[in-house]
């Protein structure tokens, strides 16, 4: 079980990691909410541990934006501010519990088992294929023809995204959404710019555009035929 810890607080985060991983939990740490954001879009937890007050991105902000990206993984929040307006926020931000500062280890142990227990609403795909390119997101892989890509974590996020749309455009409002976490246009090329970069690479002699550029409105892998 790999944990997801975003804690300001040194002495706190690492007693809590500590803790977990003597328990048998596999943990990765952020100081930050901008950090934490970053690792909880681009790699895979089954659950996280975010305090609500953070520097650079607040724990409410942050946990909507991870929600936002549909990262569906149990959070716990953790807070000194316990009364029941905050929890309410907290809850209806995308936390599924709450647990007050300060806290007893045992019991964050226990929340986090008892959240691990719980089936998930829908079941989650985790590899996607389109022609010979395929995604798996348990693994952090994406192959062409069996082949390993290197990718960087912004063209895998992207890949990500277009192959979950296989045969339908994806737009690049979406992709500055999904990706960049911008609910405007910020007048820059860093759509173009990636995209460019991933398409170099996915796209390969003899087997057409694998990431075809719909002039206008966006990006699209493109599907198999299933004529029969």
């Amino acid at each position: 079980m790999r944990v997801l810890i975003i804690e300001d607080d040194e002495e706190t985060r690492e007693w809590i990691a500590r803790g977990l991983e003597q328990e048998g939990y596999q943990t990765e740490t952020a100081v930050d909410g901008q950090e934490g954001l970053l690792l909880a879009t681009q790699s895979h937890f089954d659950s996280m541990v975010v305090d609500r007050m953070l520097p650079k991105l607040d724990g409410i902000t942050l946990i909507k934006s991870i929600r936002a990206a549909d990262v569906q993984a149990p959070i716990v929040m953790l807070t000194a501010l316990s009364d029941t307006p905050q929890r309410i926020e907290g809850l209806n931000a995308g936390a599924d519990d709450y647990l007050g500062k300060p806290f007893a280890f045992a019991e964050l142990v226990a929340r986090l088992r008892a959240l691990g227990r719980r089936p998930p609403l829908n079941p989650v795909r985790s590899v996607f294929q389109a022609g010979i390119l395929r995604i798996d997101l348990t693994r952090h892989e994406f192959t062409r023809s069996g082949e390993i890509l290197d990718l960087t974590p912004t063209e895998f996020r992207l890949i990500e995204i277009l192959m979950q749309h296989a045969g339908k455009v994806v737009t690049r409002t979406m992709l500055l959404e999904q990706v960049w976490h911008f609910h405007f246009d910020p007048r820059t090329s860093v759509v173009e710019t990636n995209m460019s970069r991933l398409r170099s690479k996915v796209n390969c002699k003899g087997q057409g555009e694998l990431i075809e550029t719909i002039r206008g409105y966006g990006y699209r892998v493109r599907a198999p035929r299933t004529d029969s």
